[in-house]
């Protein structure tokens, strides 16, 4: 503390004081666990990928693989046309379009959605059976066999009178085919779409809480989306963001709010031609979500743009431009996650993602290792930034972005150091990291 005298130190409270204090506020304290737990530290795929029921097979992960490859053959065939497409700059040319390759003959697809709500439609009920029991069927062979997306699962019809049953006959098929063939998947990611009220989420949890007992399973274990596609359940009649409550409703089982961009702006009376997720009611929508969901564990994901990259060259290019810029416009607004509608999507969405964290490996990773070290530099970071900064380089890790060879040679920490970080527990001090 120094040369000199020590200071004499002095209270005037007496230690009851502390303890009233404490006692007082400990139901707040229990009621912030509850509510706001943090990011469950789990992978968060990069993108969704919607495929209706009827035309899913075991072979479409590697179809979309194949098909963007593909397209990156015949429209951008070397890392300089498809720097040049994107505006990539020349030190990330290479690296950028070589993991793109890379990824898509790996993991072409993170996410992917059996889609039997508006990509599927009426069907007569037996058919719709059929194609559920199959989708399980494919699924559970899909991660027996290690062919599978990391996150894959169905979204089924909404809690409106009109598909309400169907809805819950599908879910119920699909789940008891899933466990009839050996379980459910780590990765079971199911999405309940067009949610107006929390109400409706309400349901969905006596559903599975059902379906968990009647099946001997953990009660809890079966979590959803919640989709976000009507004004709503965004703003309630009363002036309260309906978002919010429907997290609560969830009872802990919501992994994700996933904006709808289509049906949210016709919702909203927004023209057709101007449907996109740069609008302005689409990036308001998104950040009562993004308000709503933080601290709660629940992840947000944009949506999708409709306009495909398909026809002509320059028409091609055109579109990749297009959700090039939406995507990395996504992500530096903290939307981690997207929809992608087309195979010709996915190689600008690694692209987009990739150049985001590949471009700001170097710097990030400086800041991270100066903080940890407590070194000085001309950035005067603090704990919550070291938790974004982690963050960073641990989503770019999980992608594919980046290696984790690179990221500890440049931080000097493992990947447990980083997690350490990104996730320390409320209110206490942060990892050392090392």
């Amino acid at each position: 503390m120094g040369q000199g005298r020590q200071e004499k130190v002095s209270t005037s409270l007496a230690g009851a004081v502390g303890e009233e204090i404490s006692a007082s506020l400990a139901p707040v304290d229990a009621e912030l666990e509850r509510r706001y737990p943090g990011d469950p530290g789990t992978r968060q795929p990069v993108h969704t990928v919607y495929v209706p029921g009827d035309a899913f097979t075991a072979g479409t992960i590697r179809s979309w693989g194949d098909q963007a490859l593909a397209a990156l053959d015949e429209h951008a065939p070397d890392a300089a046309a498809f720097a040049a497409v994107l505006g990539l700059p020349d030190d990330l040319a290479e690296p950028v379009h070589s993991r793109v390759r890379a990824k898509l003959e790996r993991e072409p697809v993170e996410d992917l959605r059996v889609d039997f709500e508006d990509g599927y439609g009426p069907r007569p009920d037996a058919e719709e059976d059929e194609t559920a029991a199959r989708a399980a069927r494919l699924i559970a062979e899909a991660y027996a066999a290690g062919t599978a997306a990391p996150y894959m699962g169905i979204r089924m019809k909404c809690m409106e009178a009109a598909v309400r049953d169907r809805g819950i006959r599908t879910l119920d098929i699909f789940l008891t085919g899933l466990t009839e063939a050996g379980g459910l998947p780590g990765g079971l990611t199911l999405t309940l779409p067009k949610v107006t009220y929390p109400e409706q989420v309400t349901a969905m949890v006596r559903l599975l809480e059902a379906f968990e007992k009647a099946r001997g399973l953990e009660p809890g274990r079966i979590g959803f989306e919640i989709q976000i596609e009507t004004s709503q359940a965004v703003l309630a009649t009363d002036g309260t963001a309906t978002v919010a409550r429907m997290i609560q409703a969830a009872e802990g089982r919501a992994t994700g709010l996933h904006y709808g961009t289509f049906d949210y702006s016709a919702c909203l009376g927004v023209s057709a031609a101007y449907q996109a997720s740069d609008h302005p009611a689409a990036d308001h929508a998104k950040a009562v979500m993004q308000v709503a969901a933080a601290g709660t564990g629940v992840r947000v994901s944009d949506g999708s743009t409709n306009v495909l990259p398909v026809g002509p060259t320059a028409q091609v290019h055109d579109a990749w431009r297009l959700h090039y810029g939406l995507t990395r416009r996504a992500l530096a607004r903290a939307y981690y996650q997207g929809w992608d509608m087309h195979p010709g999507h996915l190689p600008t969405r690694y692209a987009a993602v990739f150049a985001f964290y590949r471009e700001g490996l170097e710097r990030a990773a400086a800041r991270l290792a100066r903080y940890a070290d407590r070194v000085g530099g001309d950035v005067m970071d603090e704990p919550a930034t070291a938790k974004a900064l982690s963050g960073y380089l641990l989503r770019g890790l999980d992608c594919g972005a980046l290696d984790s060879a690179e990221v500890t040679r440049l931080t000097g920490l493992t990947r447990a150091g980083l997690e350490g970080f990104a996730m320390p527990r409320r209110g206490g001090p942060t990892a050392s990291g090392k």
